[in-house]
């Protein structure tokens, strides 16, 4: 038994590409970024844990990640610290 290949990265965009257009969406607004991003926002704010998501992004820098979702230094650090870990 064999493995199947993995997608490219094209293969993967053309993928999305088709199933934004199914569902009568304009493929120039939505991508696989701008999912990768989305998801990210969405676990932020459901758990407010800015470090989970800088390490699931792969971000080496927290002040990236804050950039990235687009959220304020300062209420990100405040939340960031009260999670208990």
């Amino acid at each position: 038994m064999h493995a199947l290949p993995h997608l490219s990265t094209r293969q993967y965009s053309r993928v999305v590409e088709r199933w934004v257009s199914s569902i009568g969406l304009d493929p120039k607004r939505y991508g696989t970024h701008s999912m990768r991003r989305t998801k990210a926002a969405h676990i932020y704010k459901k758990t407010g844990n800015l470090r989970a998501v800088q390490l699931l992004l792969g971000h080496k820098k927290l002040e990236s990640t804050v950039q990235y979702l687009g959220i304020e230094v300062d209420d990100a650090l405040a939340i960031s610290e009260q999670v208990e870990l």
